[in-house]
């Protein structure tokens, strides 16, 4: 079993900068690819930005050249540096993670983002 708990979300101008953590616990050691998704209301969670257990990345399109995802494996943490806010980047954001051995995907229980104008 592998436990996320997400933080430091909340509210932000527009143009301001957030920076999300996601900490693992449990059966860390065997996680593999992790991720960020956000979800608004009414609607189905999307995929931001993605990491591998060896550091590759992948982003949406709607947040490259503004959020940088980064994992530390020693310290089962996970953030997500998010710059230049927009009001639409308003969301709950979430933290997944694969195990691969056991196919099982984990999720955190959510932080809010809010960007006002």
């Amino acid at each position: 079993q592998v436990q996320l708990v997400e933080s430091g979300g909340g509210l932000v101008r527009a143009g301001g900068s957030l920076r999300l953590s996601c900490a693992a616990s449990g059966s860390s050691f065997s996680i593999s690819d992790m991720a960020w998704f956000l979800q608004t209301p009414g609607k189905q969670r999307e995929y931001v930005a993605g990491i591998t257990v060896g550091g590759s990345t992948n982003y949406a399109d709607s947040v490259k050249g503004r959020f940088t995802i980064s994992r530390d494996n020693a310290k089962n943490m996970m953030y997500l540096q998010m710059n230049s806010l927009k009001p639409e980047d308003t969301a709950v954001y979430y933290c997944r993670a694969v195990v691969t051995i056991t196919s099982n995907t984990y999720w955190g229980q959510g932080t809010q983002v809010t960007v006002s104008l």
